[in-house]
């Protein structure tokens, strides 16, 4: 007896698993994301692409205190628009701004970023992480360069 009612559960255990794996193939999904923000994942294929000119930002040599701007320029080569999620860096002293609007396919867009060497020393490289509806959904850019000390 024990043993038809084991076999009937995992009957019934696979048969749900079934109904849920065909109910999850629909076009397209929402994710919404833990700052409440919203964005609509799209079929495979048909996502969002977010292709940048450089990654990656040498500033050079700078002085102890000195603020270096950059905007990091990319293109939505995929099929979907682009929804900029979020973007944070590796500490305070580096300030990412976005694109707050959609971004179409074949626009571009840049994320614009301040960092602040007051109080830095040395060799520096600061990670900028933007998360995206865009396949794939986390970029990394890095802004990289010596702080020198200041001379009195």
């Amino acid at each position: 007896m024990k043993k038809i009612f084991v076999l009937a559960l995992l009957a019934i255990s696979f048969a749900a698993c079934q109904n849920s794996a065909k109910s999850t193939t629909d076009s397209s999904t929402t994710v919404t994301t833990g700052s409440g923000n919203e964005a609509a994942v799209a079929a495979a294929g048909e996502e969002a692409v977010m292709n940048f000119e450089d990654e990656n930002y040498d500033f050079g040599k700078i002085t102890q205190g000195e603020k270096v701007s950059y905007s990091y320029k990319f293109k939505n080569v995929g099929k979907s628009p682009l929804i900029i999620l979020n973007a944070t860096a590796t500490c305070g002293c580096t300030v990412p701004e976005v694109p707050k609007e959609p971004i179409k396919p074949g626009d571009e867009g840049e994320i614009k970023v301040v960092f602040d060497s007051n109080g830095k020393m040395g060799m520096q490289d600061k990670v900028i992480t933007v998360t995206s509806n865009a396949q794939p959904s986390i970029a990394s850019l890095h802004m990289t360069g010596e702080v020198k000390e200041q001379s009195n």
